[in-house]
């Protein structure tokens, strides 16, 4: 059964951190089973706070998606995420 990670931008704090962070990402999934599903395209708020931003990721499993997540190349960039922007991120089971 899938499991997905979604991340929400909530408020863009460094645009530059979050410009390197755009321009690092892509090789980090080498070697990963993900398909990127959703990647900050439009978006239209029906409930709660707005959102800058959504990224959708389909792993195969919720092992699959902490390998990624806790990899050496991820760790290596995600500083520049934390440092441009305010994001939640969640793993979810599918059905």
């Amino acid at each position: 059964m899938s499991v997905y990670m979604v991340f929400t931008k909530e408020k863009t704090i460094d645009p530059e951190e979050m410009k390197t962070y755009a321009q690092k990402i892509r090789p980090t999934f080498e070697g990963h089973p993900v398909k990127i599903l959703v990647n900050y395209g439009p978006t239209e708020i029906l409930e709660g706070d707005p959102v800058e931003g959504v990224a959708l990721l389909e792993f195969p499993t919720v092992e699959a998606a902490k390998a990624w997540y806790e990899s050496p190349a991820y760790r290596e960039i995600v500083g520049h995420r934390f440092k441009g922007a305010k994001y939640s991120g969640v793993i979810v089971q599918g059905v």
